[in-house]
């Protein structure tokens, strides 16, 4: 019966990272599991410093905000942060908890003890100033789970006609110099046979776009060749080895989203693509939050568990002041417990 109720309370948790203590990850924390529109029998497991999580809570109060989880109310995996946190003041000393926190939240999922994994934002170069020179969270977890191409793919649910938006990146972390050299026929089949796959969660025959390189998609080698000499070439073979699933693209970059946008906001207009290929961090981003900022979640792909993240940073102009907008958060549980419902 022990045994039993393990499982039965590890399928019921969900662990969160409270990223940065400087940062905005415990308040929004806080915020979003104080709703009542998730799921009653999820189990939250909150990594980070229990104390620093309560004179969050007493903060928040005062300020008058009411629909908070109280952290006397929760579970905590409790690694004390020793100093005194001073919110909206990062430091070598944040970073280096903040890893930490990570680094045993992913233990306890890699363990079966949860069933998926959120995390709060970190700070890069807080991580830098603490000696972990890693481009995010993303490339930590594939590291801790020997991962070695894991994907970067937003979602996100609009609260005006419940259409899904899925943006996956071909490129996360890297120089925009750098992004022509990374890219590859290998690299493009991969990312479309991940976005496929993921979109294949929520309608078993997607519609799929890729972005273009350059502007215009090239236009037919004037602003650019990357499209001709290659990347024309593999998305025709990969529409030939998927003869069922509609692949638009090239498309050009500046367009490439605009049905996205129309189908977010409304319900009469015919539906855009379930998922869009990004070739490069901005491309995708840049859209993505400005159609659907408040409720984006970064989502991990590739790893041996689900890893969401809300599509925002740290928020350190805005900490300490109550203000902090917890939708993406909570969109990032909601979203946990959605994809690892097995």
């Amino acid at each position: 019966m022990k045994k039993r109720n393990q499982y039965f309370e590890a399928r019921n948790r969900v662990v969160i990272a409270l990223g940065d203590p400087a940062g905005i990850g415990t308040e929004i924390t806080l915020k979003a599991l104080g709703s009542l529109l998730l799921p009653k029998n999820m189990q939250p497991l909150l990594v980070g410093c229990k104390r620093n999580a309560e004179l969050t809570y007493y903060n928040l109060k005062t300020k008058g905000i009411k629909s908070l989880a109280n952290p006397k109310d929760l579970e905590f995996e409790d690694i004390p942060f020793k100093e005194h946190v001073i919110a909206g003041q990062p430091s070598q000393k944040t970073g280096k908890a903040s890893f930490n926190w990570l680094t045993r939240a992913n233990e306890i999922v890699l363990k079966n003890e949860a069933r998926a994994l959120v995390t709060a934002p970190i700070a890069k170069h807080t991580w830098h100033a603490a000696g972990h020179n890693y481009p995010g969270q993303t490339e930590r977890l594939a590291e801790l789970t020997s991962t070695k191409n894991p994907s970067m793919l937003f979602t996100a649910k609009s609260p005006f006609t419940s259409w899904r938006l899925n943006t996956l990146l071909a490129t996360t972390h890297i120089p925009l110099a750098e992004v022509p050299r990374n890219l590859s026929p290998e690299l493009i089949i991969s990312k479309l046979d991940t976005l496929l796959n993921f979109c294949q969660k929520f309608n078993n025959e997607p519609k799929l776009a890729i972005a273009g390189l350059n502007p215009h998609a090239g236009e037919k080698g004037q602003l650019g060749n990357e499209e001709i000499q290659w990347l024309n070439p593999v998305i025709e073979e990969w529409r030939v080895n998927n003869p069922n699933v509609i692949l638009e693209g090239p498309i050009s970059p500046d367009t490439c989203w605009i049905s996205t946008a129309q189908s977010w906001k409304d319900t009469h207009l015919t539906k855009g693509p379930d998922g869009i290929l990004a070739l490069y961090h901005d491309q995708g981003l840049i859209p993505v939050k400005i159609i659907a900022f408040d409720y984006a979640v970064n989502t991990t792909l590739g790893l041996p568990f689900i890893r969401t993240s809300p599509d925002h940073g740290t928020g350190f102009d805005i900490a300490g002041k109550g203000i902090a907008n917890s939708k993406s958060m909570f969109s990032a549980i909601e979203t946990a417990w959605e994809l690892s419902d097995v």
